[in-house]
C-alpha cells in the first residue's frame, strides 16, 4: 500500500489535482438540476458495464437528452448508428428504467442513507449492479461510493491489496470497499477523489 499513497500523494501536489477537483465540482451539481439531467446520468451508466468509458462518453454525448424521449426502438437504432455495442438490451434497460424516473429522484432527494440509496437503485433499476449504482452516485454528486471495474481491481492486485477475485459477488465488492475507505482515509480523500486518481494512475486519463 505504501507505494500505491506514495504515488497518489505525488498526483495531489501536482495539476491533476486541480483537474479532479474540477470534475468533482462538476458531479456536485447535477442531482440538483432535475429529474431529467439525473436520468441522462444512470443512463450513461448503465451503458458502461462492460463497455470503454470513452465511447459511451461519446455516445452519450450525441444522444443526450433524447435519452429521456426516444422510443426503444429509435434507440436502439441510435446505438447501432453511433456503433454501440449492446444496442438491444441497453436500449431496453433504459426505456424500462425511464419509467421510474420520477421516483428515482425522489429517492435520490429523500433521507434514505447512502446504503439504502444504493440498495434501492440496484433492486430498482434493471443493468445496474453495485458498480453502476456507485458509479451512477458519484457522478451525480455523491463522494462515499467505490467504483470497482476492472481498471482498479488490476492495480489493487499490483499493489498486494486484494487478491483477484474469480467473481465480484456483493459480499466482495463491499469487501473491497471496505479497502478502499481505508485507503481513502489514509490520503484525506473520499472516495469519489480517490476513484479518478486511481483511474488516472491506470489509465493516464480522468474521465466521468
Amino acid at each position: 500500500m505504501n507505494n500505491l499513497v506514495e504515488s497518489i500523494e505525488v498526483l495531489k501536489s501536482s495539476e491533476i489535482s486541480e483537474i479532479i477537483k474540477m470534475r468533482i465540482n462538476e458531479f456536485s451539481k447535477i442531482k440538483n438540476l432535475g429529474g431529467n439531467v439525473i436520468f441522462r446520468e444512470l443512463c450513461f451508466c448503465i451503458m458502461t458495464a462492460n463497455c470503454g468509458a470513452e465511447k459511451c462518453i461519446e455516445i452519450h454525448e450525441k444522444i443526450g437528452g433524447k435519452f429521456n424521449t426516444l422510443t426503444e426502438l429509435k434507440l436502439t437504432g441510435r446505438f447501432k448508428e453511433y456503433g454501440y455495442r449492446f444496442p438491444n438490451i441497453r436500449s431496453r434497460f433504459i426505456v424500462e428504467a425511464r419509467k421510474s424516473k420520477a421516483e428515482l429522484e425522489n429517492t435520490i432527494k429523500s433521507e434514505l442513507n447512502n446504503n439504502n440509496l444504493r440498495e434501492w437503485i440496484v433492486r430498482n433499476i434493471k443493468g445496474i449492479g453495485y458498480k453502476e449504482a456507485s458509479h451512477f452516485l458519484r457522478n451525480i454528486g455523491f463522494t462515499n461510493y467505490a467504483i470497482i471495474d476492472f481498471h482498479i481491481i488490476d492495480l489493487l492486485v499490483r499493489h498486494g491489496l486484494i487478491n483477484r477475485p474469480k467473481t465480484l459477488t456483493k459480499r466482495k465488492y463491499l469487501e473491497i470497499e471496505n479497502i478502499l475507505k481505508n485507503l481513502a482515509g489514509k490520503l484525506n480523500l473520499n472516495l469519489a477523489e480517490l476513484d479518478l486518481y486511481l483511474w488516472f494512475l491506470e489509465t493516464g486519463k480522468v474521465l466521468k
